[in-house]
């Protein structure tokens, strides 16, 4: 966001209850190394960024997300953008992935380089956040029709993926080959225990399977039609 620092106001404060035009309003006033996200009309700031504990996870997710999104047209990646959910909600990700809207999607870029509606698919890592992105987040991107939410536990050792099903996340298992593998977009696989263990040869190579499938062949054809 645009933070023109001549502007005088109070500053952004965790739990501050705040409509989205303010919160806006008052995080265009901050320095740009600041970070706060506006959830159910509650402000939270981000805490300094760890490289073990957010830094390292959030690059393996991000190399993952990126093979998928090379071999897939139709499809956009983004790395901590601002999501104008609905008017209480506008948080920044850590990554997500999103179909175009002229490919079918619900989200759109808007004039002002913000990201609009909600993406299908949502990236946390989640290490001193993890109540907030379990709960309140969680909440939130499940009312605003997210189709899958996925949190990566630093500190617990475990990666949740939830998928929307008759308006509530119910949590994706492991299959017998211990990859879970996403039902909005078709190839992404992910090997859960390789990833936890930063394992990218094995993750990638997982993911290059998923990528080579007909199911994944056949979603890039319904995006070219659309």
């Amino acid at each position: 966001m645009l933070k023109p620092s001549s502007i005088s106001m109070p500053r952004l404060e965790n739990g501050d209850r705040l409509t989205r035009t303010e919160f806006e309003r008052r995080y265009a006033a901050t320095s740009e190394k600041f970070k706060a996200e506006l959830i159910e009309g509650i402000v939270y700031v981000a805490s300094p960024v760890r490289a073990k504990n957010h830094g390292r996870p959030h690059a393996y997710i991000m190399g993952w997300l990126i093979a998928y999104v090379a071999a897939t047209p139709g499809v956009d990646i983004a790395d901590n953008s601002t999501v104008q959910l609905d008017l209480d909600t506008e948080p920044q990700p850590d990554a997500l992935l999103r179909i175009e809207l002229e490919f079918g999607g619900k989200s759109r870029i808007t004039e002002d380089d913000y990201i609009e509606g909600s993406p299908e698919l949502v990236l946390e890592i989640a290490a001193s956040s993890a109540s907030v992105d379990m709960n309140t987040k969680l909440n939130a991107y499940r009312r605003n029709g997210v189709q899958e939410y996925l949190v990566w536990q630093v500190y617990e050792n475990q990666i949740a993926w939830f998928c929307l099903q008759e308006g509530e996340y119910i949590r994706l298992q492991l299959d017998e080959t211990g990859m879970i593998r996403s039902r909005v977009f078709p190839g992404l696989w992910l090997a859960v225990d390789a990833l936890l263990r930063g394992n990218l040869a094995i993750v990638l190579t997982n993911l290059q399977a998923g990528l080579a499938t007909s199911e994944h062949g056949e979603f890039v054809d319904r995006l070219s039609r659309k």
